[in-house]
């Protein structure tokens, strides 16, 4: 794994179309690695992340973040994805060991194991008074499906998206990454049917990835109609803010008669990230040390 993760941004010559792409082979088999998940756990979150990528990337303000959740009512349970501003990224899902029968095409089932009687939820927090939250109905289950009519319908902006995961036979990932095509205002209503026919010529986005996994040469590839100035090429990487000062003001949030009783019941506290799986033990004389901060 050489290759670093990569995100890109574009823009068509024409005006009329915005697009980012990116590659999460590393991000994915990480993400992997710290939830120990099953193929198509692997799969559903990895798509989930690369997506939360690509929308976190196009928020630029500071300390921004966007925050894409699935609960379809599937085995997988909840699918959560974090993005910053620069788009890298966090997520888990609830029951990461879960297993299903392949498609009859040979594909992993993520539409059935993420489930699509349920809502897709998304949250922009611009670190305003109050983030900005909408949810869609699902539709597949997919993800990607899924995110392009978010778009559509609480944002009204017409979107194609490709998302995928490649897992080997040895249950790690071969490539990962996906790509994010909108129109731009005053596009003719001819653009999007050309979006699409590139987007559908171009076939699953991994096994273009696994050939070459630039995303830019992606995008070449899914707009060939279209000539593009790439805006931006940024790394990203699968990146966890927790740390022990976070973990305490959790244990203080519980209040003092909660953190009293925690106290003389158990004496100590273990708590665990669950985007990450960092374990901070805290001792009875930590925690005493916490009320008395409090």
């Amino acid at each position: 794994m050489s290759e670093l993760d990569c995100l890109v941004r574009a823009v068509s010559a024409d005006g009329y179309v915005k697009a980012a792409a990116v590659s999460t082979r590393n991000l994915t088999e990480q993400a992997r690695q710290i939830h120990k998940t099953l193929p198509v756990a692997t799969a559903a979150l990895g798509r989930a992340l690369a997506a939360a990528s690509m929308m976190g990337n196009a928020m630029k303000e500071d300390a921004a973040s966007v925050t894409l959740q699935f609960k379809g009512g599937g085995p997988l349970g909840t699918v959560l994805a974090v993005s910053d501003h620069e788009g890298n990224v966090r997520g888990y899902v609830d029951n990461p060991a879960v297993e299903l029968p392949l498609r009859p095409d040979g594909k992993l089932n993520v539409g059935a194991a993420v489930g699509h009687d349920g809502t897709l939820t998304i949250i922009r927090d611009l670190r305003m008074k109050e983030p900005y939250t909408g949810s869609v109905g699902l539709l597949s289950g997919e993800i990607a499906e899924d995110v392009a009519a978010y778009f559509a319908e609480s944002e009204q902006i017409p979107t194609v998206c490709a998302l995928g995961v490649l897992v080997e036979r040895d249950q790690s990932v071969l490539a990962a990454g996906g790509t994010l095509i909108q129109l731009l205002p005053g596009a003719p209503e001819d653009v999007i049917s050309r979006v699409e026919r590139g987007v559908y010529a171009l076939g699953p986005v991994t096994a273009a990835l696994r050939d070459n996994p630039d995303p830019a040469a992606l995008l070449q590839k899914a707009l060939p109609d279209f000539q593009l100035e790439i805006l931006e090429r940024s790394p990203v990487a699968y990146r966890c803010d927790c740390s022990r000062r976070r973990m305490e003001a959790a244990l203080m949030a519980m209040g003092r008669v909660e953190m009293r009783k925690l106290l003389q019941e158990q004496g100590h506290a273990e708590l665990s990230c669950r985007f990450c799986g960092n374990v901070q033990q805290f001792t009875s004389d930590d925690l005493q040390s916490l009320l008395e901060r409090m």
